[in-house]
């Protein structure tokens, strides 16, 4: 049974985690370069502080221009901008930013500094798809970001693997070259280039897993959000099932925010992969089509497969299965009337 203290906690573990370990790459590299040990530690706390400031600086900027992002004028998208002010009244939150990227993919994401900033986009293609209590449940959802401050944490930690990977690349890249047409043979900097090249990508792959199991677990958590919000667990799960169908089939996956989006390109094609890959052993009356009943029995089987589970650690998002699995759990609750809403996340 979690609760929201343990999104909180995992928040703060994964920021604390990702700066120390960026902080001991940094010393490392330093230490290679043979300075001493007050200059390495002096450089790793100045760079690690330098890097979080850049991102939180000009991440929001970075992600509104590389989605093309249109904000929207007070009443140009008026059942838009009712609903996204009806439900954040209901969030106590005050009215996001609203904004519309010219993509047919049904998709949505937040992203900003703080709370009274944030902004919240919308793809022309998810109002062009869902029906309204379906684009109703996506929009509670990113409103659960905003007050759960996760997007926030996300827009910070992003850019530290990012980095230790563009180094990891340059000094591989540039220990091949090291050595070439020097008389020195006892030059040993392409030694030097390799040690920091490998030492980079040891520290890309240890805060990439760190800051997508926090973009995992936001996700929950969002989810659960939503589902009380709306009193309409069902909703998001239908819409969650459309985004993940029409991800699947894009002709271009979209990159520009991908642990930022309510569902991820690339997890939707591996979800859809999976189960139509399997469709004959989940087709138990054998009409050639998964009906609820087998899609649900389908999305069971696959939450708990070990290889599924192995797979999505580098994953931005849940399995799609896993996140309408827990929308149903939630509705059951509802379907009983005996539940509240500080019980929530209980089910995440």
């Amino acid at each position: 049974m979690a609760n929201l203290s343990q999104l909180k906690t995992a928040m703060a573990t994964s920021v604390f985690l990702s700066v120390f370990i960026f902080g001991l790459f940094i010393f490392a590299v330093v230490y290679v370069l043979g300075l001493d040990m007050w200059t390495g530690l002096f450089i790793a706390f100045g760079c690690s502080t330098l890097f979080i400031l850049i991102q939180f600086a000009i991440g929001p900027s970075i992600v509104a221009m590389s989605t093309k992002l249109k904000y929207v004028k007070p009443g140009e998208s008026p059942w838009l901008e009712e609903t996204v002010k009806e439900l954040a009244e209901k969030s106590g939150l005050p009215m996001p930013k609203l904004a519309i990227v010219p993509s047919n993919s049904p998709n949505a994401f937040t992203f900003g500094r703080t709370t009274s900033s944030a902004t919240l986009a919308v793809h022309e293609g998810l109002l062009r798809h869902l029906n309204q209590g379906e684009i109703r449940g996506v929009i509670a959802h990113e409103l659960g970001h905003i007050k759960h401050k996760d997007y926030a944490i996300m827009t910070i930690l992003s850019a530290l693997p990012l980095i230790a990977y563009m180094i990891a690349r340059s000094a591989l890249f540039a220990s091949m070259f090291s050595n070439r047409g020097r008389k020195n043979q006892k030059d040993n900097s392409g030694v030097i280039l390799i040690a920091i090249g490998v030492i980079s990508f040891l520290v890309y792959i240890i805060t990439f897993a760190i800051v997508m199991r926090l973009s995992r677990l936001r996700e929950h958590f969002a989810d659960a959000f939503a589902a009380y919000v709306t009193n309409s667990p069902h909703d998001l799960g239908s819409a969650l099932a459309k985004i993940t169908y029409g991800l699947s089939i894009a002709p271009k996956p979209d990159e520009g925010a991908r642990a930022f989006y309510i569902g991820d390109p690339s997890t939707a094609k591996q979800d859809v992969k999976r189960i139509m890959e399997n469709k004959n052993k989940y087709d138990l009356d054998g009409d050639g089509v998964l009906d609820e009943h087998e899609l649900q029995l389908a999305m069971e089987k696959e939450a708990h497969d070990t290889w599924t589970q192995l797979n999505n650690m580098f994953a931005t998002h849940p399995p799609t299965f896993k996140r309408i699995l827990l929308l149903k759990e939630i509705e059951k609750e509802m379907d009983t009337g005996k539940y509240t809403n500080d019980q929530m996340y209980s089910h995440v």
